[in-house]
């Protein structure tokens, strides 16, 4: 087990950060880096000097650039990283990037990705390993009007049933499944493709959509209702959590090189560091949460105000409090997840995977290190008094 001590740098340039994005989630590229009048000599060589003092790093996102990613922006504008001895540099992900193929080809050095996902590229030969559990909980729902008559995935027989594939589509098999209900036993005999948003079920084209607690339940709540002239409320919606209904699988987490990890002692440590400042973002986060917020949307974020910060909030729940400490990757929730993997199965007919990970597939060894480290600097890692802040979305989110 590694241990790495704090070391205090100064960064003199911060990543560059490109996003593309769509449906109001379009990020901007920035450069926060501003070189001094005259340009100096002396500023000059502090420039050279940065390669030598900081480790450069680069983590893969799974999606654009917004709160859901609030720890590590907000590990990079509070300097936890640089404090570390890291520059980090955080790459958005996209609806074509798939982050664990960004990491197996060496563009980048950690990844953020769903752990269902991963373990079929794992099955299929990607050597990483999932070293920091971010997200405790699951922030997948489905979501119907409350006059629909659903109340489970056991009503979901004959009715049209969104969902956005890309291997975000595993958790509400799982449910149907473990409530008797096949794809072919839906309208159409399969789910329908749904865009990420939900205009299609507000136009009522779809009786059961997918959602994120943090992004798309959030965009029906910031939605006025014809009928009252109103938002919607939360009464107005019924809500499948996934969590509740025993299909949860693992979501956001860290993933490393399997094979720099048995071999490089350095990007062992620097495992540790990044993990380390990392959680300590997430506690940022979840002490101020609208700091959080803004920190993103300076980051290049341009979802409103109001649905930014209800994002933010959202991460939160879906972090603490923590059962051993954030990052830290339960076992029952591991198994539980690689369990609903082996059995779940797709439109194809295929499961997610057909065998058992390798013991390679995840490690606490790098998060507890961080995690002992931050608990004997004070840092409280488990948030057991966390209580989520009172969020008022505005339409359109703004």
């Amino acid at each position: 087990m590694v241990h790495t001590a704090r070391r205090a740098r100064r960064v003199t340039a911060a990543a560059a950060m490109a996003v593309a994005g769509t449906l109001a989630l379009t990020a901007c590229s920035g450069d926060t880096e501003a070189e001094a009048e005259g340009g100096s000599s002396e500023s000059a060589a502090a420039s050279e000097e940065t390669p030598e003092e900081l480790t450069p790093v680069s983590v893969q996102l799974q999606w654009l650039t917004q709160a859901q990613f609030a720890c590590y922006y907000s590990a990079l504008d509070q300097g936890y990283y640089e404090a570390e001895g890291l520059d980090v540099e955080i790459i958005p992900g996209a609806v074509d990037i798939v982050p664990i193929d960004v990491l197996t080809s060496g563009n980048a050095d950690y990844a953020v990705s769903w752990v269902p996902k991963v373990l079929g590229s794992i099955e299929q030969g990607s050597a990483v390993t999932n070293v920091a559990q971010i997200f405790e909980r699951s922030g997948t729902l489905q979501v119907a009007f409350a006059d629909s008559g659903i109340e489970s995935a056991a009503d979901f027989a004959g009715l049209s049933i969104g969902s956005w594939g890309y291997g975000n589509e595993w958790e509400l098999i799982a449910g149907m499944q473990a409530n008797g209900v096949t794809l072919d036993d839906l309208d159409g005999g399969s789910t329908v493709q749904q865009a990420f948003d939900m205009n299609a079920f507000i136009a009522g084209d779809i009786d059961a959509a997918q959602a994120m607690t943090y992004n798309e339940y959030a965009q029906v709540l910031e939605t006025i209702n014809p009928d009252t002239g109103e938002l919607y409320t939360e009464d107005e919606l019924v809500v499948i959590d996934w969590n509740d209904e025993g299909t949860a699988m693992l979501q956001d987490a860290i993933w490393a090189d399997s094979d720099r990890l048995a071999s490089d002692e350095e990007y062992q440590a620097t495992t540790t560091s990044f993990i380390k400042a990392t959680i300590e973002g997430c506690v940022f986060a979840k002490d101020d949460p609208s700091a959080a917020a803004d920190i993103v949307t300076a980051a290049g974020s341009t979802l409103g105000t109001s649905h930014q910060l209800w994002m933010a909030n959202e991460i939160n729940k879906l972090i603490f409090p923590s059962t051993s400490g954030v990052g830290h990757i339960n076992e029952d929730q591991w198994e539980q997840t690689v369990s609903l993997a082996l059995e779940t199965v797709n439109p194809e007919g295929s499961t997610i995977i057909t065998t058992e990970p390798p013991e390679t597939a995840y490690t606490n060894e790098y998060v507890d290190a961080a995690l002992a480290e931050l608990e004997a600097d004070g840092v409280d890692v488990y948030g057991e008094d966390y209580e989520p802040i009172e969020v008022t979305l505005n339409e359109g989110g703004e």
